[in-house]
């Protein structure tokens, strides 16, 4: 059997110039980086080709109505648009999946089988896929751009360095953290507390080494000694950032936004009076232009932005998002881990600021992970177990219930076919989402491409334009306290029976409230494992609490990031990792990258 590495490699796909004319995207608009990838200018938003009669092909019949971007359902409880402005004619689909376990879901070889099933019943579908973050990469996963013959490609250069977008973000993050230093070392005109700096350095690999550090040792000439840390670069505030700016002036003023630590008398310090933004965003113009690839079967795909959703918002970026439906028919994002936190913060935070709105949402499961949830070891997926695949299926009716009833966004379930799969098995899972009114769909996309997801495709198509759409639902109000949000998320989403707060995030909580930061929205990090906060309750537990360890105000991304449990911001490296299976040959063909 090929590997994933092996079968992108024997693929022939066609040069970038001649997949952006198919997306009809205007060639002035794009800007190579070798054969098979480019950069799409942001400016490509606001011309005037997105017209209908621009398109060899049809476009959507179904109609949108515009709304206000900034509407965050105040007047009614939780609610929200009815349709999107920036959703334009297109179908706006989100995959999201099951919370992760050691057999594997798909859900990035789904988003990109389904995006190449949709061309196949003919359907004008773009991808917006997340950049892998070369920690991961050389941790525990090995490559991240699908897999089997569902994959995005040059799969080596996107899984690597790709366009250079996180050595960018990385630069602009540690620009600014050497500003700060030097600000306090030239004599701290602004009268920085050193002790109550927030903003960290961050580099892109998992190195759990440089979590807690000393700066600034050697002397007076070597800068003021304080405690400092690293996070990894997908939880950076800069990335984040670039993944919610609409356009370049509203990168530079979210970058000028962020709150970099407090005054020795509590006032928050930004990197505007630092005057860092105009440089940080210098190093980011670039970065800020969404990368266009294709998949094995040519399928265009922007592959732009890369937040993990356990620790950061989880989304690729809102201009190529954006782009994706001016551009298709069916725009086919993903939300990253499970349901409660990548398709939660996709709502909550990116339909917020962005006014978009998912029509359909595809819910990633497999029989193996379903038993996993269901308490069996791994070392009986392969042994049909309908006790543990009952015990496990409330889990995923969890994550349905969350999305039909909390967002009002109509669902499928996509089930990530194996061979030890048994038809009994798989009439379990299809009779309990029959029960919720959801369509279940085999995916074989993985050994088949796009043709293996064709049912997947037509429920998706029949979801979007064939259901009443309803009003898209949030799942806390932004009106109340920082508190009830986070309570309010805590019950609705993780099902919790609660949440306690450490003294340091009371006080936290208490500041920024003052400052006037409590109606940003939430962002929550904690385990992707769980439902709750503790990695080893699966399934779908109950009678659980949530613990909040500590707070902290994201202002130029624009949200608030809500530590949960023991959740690390710079993972470290496994005792066997994937980097020691990767390697090189003389003729420079990689090996080992999944």
């Amino acid at each position: 059997m090929q590997t994933d590495i092996e079968i992108a490699q024997s693929a022939t796909v066609e040069p970038i110039a001649a997949v952006a004319e198919k997306a009809n995207i205007p060639s002035r608009y794009v800007e190579p980086y070798g054969r098979n990838k480019a950069k799409v200018h942001y400016n490509l938003l606001s011309d005037d080709i997105f017209s209908s009669a621009n398109f060899d092909e049809p476009a959507s019949a179904s109609a949108k109505t515009d709304v206000s971007a900034s509407h965050d359902a105040t007047a009614t409880p939780h609610a929200a648009p009815t349709s999107a402005s920036n959703n334009a004619d297109g179908h706006l689909v989100l995959v999201s999946a099951i919370n992760p376990t050691s057999a594997g879901e798909g859900k990035t070889t789904t988003t990109v089988g389904l995006g190449d099933a949709l061309r196949h019943i003919g359907k004008r579908s773009f991808i917006a896929l997340r950049e892998p973050s070369l920690g991961p990469v050389f941790g525990l996963k090995g490559g991240a751009a699908g897999g089997g013959f569902a994959q995005v490609v040059p799969m080596e250069d996107i899984n690597l360095h790709f366009t250079g977008d996180f050595a960018a973000i990385s630069a602009a993050n540690n620009l600014l953290c050497a500003l700060i230093d030097n600000h306090i070392h030239q004599g701290n005109a602004l009268n920085i507390d050193t002790r109550s700096i927030t903003f960290k350095r961050v580099m892109d690999m998992n190195d759990r080494a440089l979590r807690q550090i000393v700066v600034g040792l050697g002397g007076k000439a070597n800068g003021f000694t304080r405690e400092e840390g690293f996070d990894i670069t997908a939880a950076s505030e800069v990335m984040a950032i670039l993944c919610l700016a609409n356009d370049l002036h509203d990168l530079k003023d979210r970058l000028g936004n962020i709150v970099i630590g407090y005054t020795m008398d509590g006032k928050p310090v930004c990197a505007r009076e630092l005057q860092a933004e105009g440089a940080m965003t210098a190093l980011l113009k670039d970065a800020l232009k969404p990368n266009l690839v294709q998949t094995l079967e040519g399928t265009p795909a922007f592959v732009h932005g890369g937040p993990f959703a356990n620790i950061a918002h989880g989304c690729n970026s809102v201009i190529a998002t954006k782009m994706a439906l001016q551009l298709g028919e069916y725009a086919v994002t993903e939300a990253g881990f499970g349901a409660d936190l990548g398709a939660e913060k996709f709502i909550d935070i990116t339909c917020r600021t962005a006014g978009l709105m998912p029509d359909a949402c595809v819910i990633v499961a497999t029989v193996r992970a379903l038993k996993m949830h269901g308490g069996a070891s791994k070392n009986e997926l392969a042994t049909p177990n309908s006790a543990a695949l009952e015990a496990g299926i409330p889990h995923l009716m969890q994550h349905l219930n969350n999305m039909q009833r909390v967002f009002n966004v109509p669902c499928v379930v996509a089930i990530n076919k194996f061979p030890t799969d048994t038809p009994e098995e798989l009439q379990l899972i299809e009779n309990a989402c029959k029960k919720l009114g959801v369509t279940c769909a085999l995916s074989e996309v993985w050994e088949k491409g796009g043709k293996g997801g064709i049912a997947l495709a037509n429920a998706v198509v029949d979801a979007c334009e064939h259901h009443n759409q309803t009003a898209l639902t949030f799942a806390y109000q932004l009106s109340g306290s920082i508190q009830e949000a986070i309570n309010t998320l805590a019950e609705r989403i993780y099902h919790a029976a609660g949440v306690t707060y450490a003294p340091k995030a009371s006080k936290e909580i208490a500041r920024l409230e003052e400052l006037g930061f409590g109606d940003l929205p939430i962002c929550v990090a904690k385990t992707p494992a769980s439902f709750s906060d503790d990695a080893t309750l699966i399934g779908a537990p109950r009678d659980f609490k949530i613990f909040i360890r500590d707070v902290k105000v994201s202002a130029g991304a624009g949200f608030i990031v809500v530590y949960a449990g023991n959740v690390m911001t710079m993972p470290g490296l496994g005792k066997s990792p994937a980097a020691l299976r990767i390697d090189v040959d003389d003729s420079g063909t990689i090996t080992g990258l999944f």
